[in-house]
């Protein structure tokens, strides 16, 4: 998802942070389990805004976009397996 450098990452929807790490693939990232096995994923952000075990809200600020083509790689994964995440957002 294209974006500016530094536009605030959003919670899709409510959770608790499993994950709130660096690493060499995915630079800074965010993962939110929702419940029932439905998680989402934030990639390539400049710096997170929130801890492993937060709890969030849905909108909430967790992190900001990063300078990698300035843009945010959304995903969404069901039992640890990516799914096309156009049936969970509009």
């Amino acid at each position: 998802i294209g974006a500016a450098y530094g536009a605030d990452i959003v919670a899709a929807d409510g959770g608790t942070v499993l994950v709130a790490t660096y690493s060499s693939s995915g630079g800074n990232y965010v993962i939110i389990d929702h419940g029932g096995g439905l998680c989402t994923v934030y990639m390539h952000a400049s710096s997170l805004t929130v801890s492993a075990g937060q709890t969030v809200s849905k909108g909430q600020v967790i992190a900001k976009v990063g300078s990698t083509g300035n843009h945010l790689h959304f995903g969404v994964t069901l039992n640890g397996v990516y799914v096309s995440p156009w049936g969970y957002v509009s």
